[in-house]
């Protein structure tokens, strides 16, 4: 008995002992799996790359639209000398996470408006700046937008965008729209008897040229305003005024393009958008949107950013990269150097002069 009993706890040990040899093989063999490849190709190996994407439509729709792009960039760099196991996409919960992110190194590449690039350009470094489809519409004169809708693309492609002022269903901002329409001038009393929705201070289009266009106009600023709401994405915002919680929000000039749908949609109208929004205000145009890449990552180099430079920019050239770009209105990348970003910088500047004072 006492043989037989060694004899199966022998066994026992002995399978026990070949499943964790095979599970650390399995383990070792997936490890590698990147090296290998790497190796086969001659290409460099990089175990994970991390995107981070600014939250300027809804985070879950921004996840599922960009999904394909994963593929699409490992096998854009796997072309220009980089095998990389993972790629990683996350949105962050407003614009300034994914600035500190990017200067923190946590996130390599971030997907950021110009306005966040320069309040952390100490920790990222711009490569690429989006190219997107013009529009009809590019007057200073709100009324010109309101009576040429709905605005729509052209065939140009622009390097710069425009801020509007939108005024919404509710009474007041109705109030709002047809003073404008019938050539009045606003006052910054009427502004400041309405509900204003905002983005986060970095964000160019939500914040940053709106409170330029209230200085020079008026002489305020969005803090001297007596009724502010934060939202934390240009979703949310759209659906506060539609719901008439907010009376007028402040965007990028395609956006009502972008939620034509969910007006009537999700956000529960019976008239389309176009019918039911008008511009009460134009700011001045803003540099379009960069790609920036983290100047703290461990696994940046030059050569990495060289080929994530590329790489965007045939993604931008082809169908399929055109369709998960369009998510932020990109049809296209072309290289950008600090320097094109000094006007975002001065505006920086004078909205945190406004702000101190």
């Amino acid at each position: 008995m006492k043989k037989l009993l060694f004899f199966t706890l022998t066994c026992m040990l002995a399978v026990f002992l070949m499943a964790c040899g095979n599970e650390a093989s399995d383990t070792s063999k997936d490890n590698k799996t990147t090296d290998v490849a790497a190796e086969a190709s001659g290409n460099e190996s990089i175990d994970k790359l991390s995107l981070g994407f600014v939250p300027s439509r809804n985070p879950d729709e921004i996840i599922t639209a960009t999904e394909p792009l994963k593929g699409l960039l490992k096998d854009e760099l796997a072309k220009l000398g980089f095998d990389v196991g993972e790629i990683d996409i996350t949105v962050g919960t407003n614009f300034e996470a994914v600035g500190e992110a990017l200067s923190a190194g946590t996130t390599d590449i971030g997907l950021i408006p110009g306005g966040t690039y320069v309040l952390y350009d100490d920790g990222a470094e711009v490569i690429l700046t989006a190219t997107r489809a013009g529009l009809n519409n590019d007057s200073d004169n709100p009324v010109e937008w309101n009576n040429n809708k709905p605005t729509a693309p052209t065939t140009t492609q622009a390097t710069s965008y425009r801020a509007i002022l939108v005024a919404g269903p509710s009474e007041k901002g109705k109030a709002l729209a047809a003073k404008v329409n019938n050539g009045e001038k606003l006052t910054f009393e009427d502004l400041n008897n309405v509900t204003w929705n905002v983005m986060s201070s970095s964000s160019p289009a939500g914040y940053i040229y709106p409170t330029l266009w209230l200085h020079e106009n008026f002489d305020k600023t969005i803090p001297d305003l007596a009724k502010v709401v934060q939202a934390d994405s240009y979703g949310n915002a759209f659906g506060r005024l539609a719901a008439g919680q907010t009376d007028v929000l402040v965007t990028y000039a395609d956006a009502r393009r972008d939620y034509e749908e969910s007006w009537q949609g999700d956000f529960g109208r019976t008239a389309s958008i176009w019918d039911e929004t008008d511009l009460i205000g134009v700011m001045p145009a803003i540099y379009n949107d960069t790609i920036s890449v983290s100047k703290n990552s461990k696994v940046m180099t030059d050569d990495l950013k060289k080929a994530i430079q590329q790489a965007f920019m045939n993604i931008g050239n082809t169908d399929q990269g055109k369709e998960v770009i369009a998510i932020y209105s990109h049809e296209g990348y072309q290289e950008a150097k600090d320097s094109d970003y000094d006007n975002e910088r001065k505006a920086q500047e004078l909205v945190q002069n406004l702000g101190s004072k």
